[in-house]
Formats: structure tokens, C-alpha cells, sequence
């Protein structure tokens, strides 16, 4: 809604947005390129969004993450609230985001951003980078004695 925080904090007017609209192709592109300007009422809608960007299925999603099943599923239905920051990194790698999705992801989960200066963040921002997987990550962090994504 007009007014609050949230759109307090977007960089574009409503009006710069429609007519970037206006003029995409696709609202594919629209997404990919305007995520940061966009409102999600709910972590599952975000979600959605991603597997349908990607053309990725939950399930395959939920394997390449590491997951418990049950609780993935109930992230992805919004019937899990607040999950825990690490699942939702290992829901990035799972899904293959880069540091921009994943830092959305995290707002919308309300989780702490990535920060740079935090040495075990900045593995997971190397890794998001370079597109590595889960195991990749893990090793990583294991070679430097921080707490694995599990």
C-alpha cells in the first residue's frame, strides 16, 4: 500500500514501473530485472515466483537443498513461519539464485542480510557467485571451521 515503509524504500515511482511495463516483452524480463522494486505479500508467493522464473519443480529443488522434506514443503506453502535463516540459504543454493535473489529472499523471510564483512556470509556470497551447490558450499565452510548448512 501507498505509504509504507516498504515502498518507502524502493528506488523507482509506481509511474517509472508502469511504463517500464509498459515496454517489456515479457513480464519474465519484467521480474528478473525489477525483483528489488517488487512487493511480495508472502514468502511463498516469492518463492513461487522463483520456481516459475526458473522453470525449477519444488521437488527437485527440495533434493538439491537438503532439506527435510516436510519442512521445505511447508516453507513453500507458507504454513512455516519465520524458517530459519540457513534453511533459506540452502533453499538459494537449491533453487541456484544469485546474491541479488538470495539477499531478497532473506528480506522477505525476514532474516538478516548477507554481509560481506561476516566471514561465514562471505563464503555463501563467493559461493552464490561462482554458482556452486550445497556440497560445494559445505567443503568450503568446513576448510575454514564454520558452521555447515545442515
Amino acid at each position: 500500500p501507498p505509504g509504507t515503509i516498504k515502498e518507502a524504500l524502493m528506488k523507482k515511482t509506481t509511474e517509472e514501473l508502469l511504463e517500464i511495463l509498459k515496454n517489456k516483452k515479457s513480464i519474465r524480463d519484467y521480474f528478473k530485472e525489477e525483483i528489488d522494486e517488487l512487493v511480495f505479500s508472502s514468502l511463498a508467493e516469492y518463492l513461487e515466483l522463483l520456481l516459475n522464473d526458473k522453470k525449477l519443480k519444488k521437488s527437485e529443488v527440495i533434493k538439491k537443498s537438503n532439506i527435510d522434506k516436510n519442512y521445505a514443503y511447508q516453507i513453500f506453502n507458507g504454513n512455516k513461519d519465520n524458517p530459519s535463516r540457513d534453511k533459506m540459504i540452502m533453499l538459494a543454493f537449491g533453487m541456484g539464485l544469485n546474491v541479488l535473489e538470495t539477499r531478497k529472499l532473506l528480506k522477505i523471510a525476514n532474516s538478516s542480510d548477507l554481509y560481506a564483512r561476516n566471514p561465514r556470509d562471505s563464503v555463501f556470497i563467493y559461493c552464490l557467485n561462482k554458482g556452486s551447490n550445497l556440497i560445494e558450499v559445505n567443503e568450503l565452510l568446513r576448510v575454514y571451521n564454520f558452521e555447515l548448512l545442515a
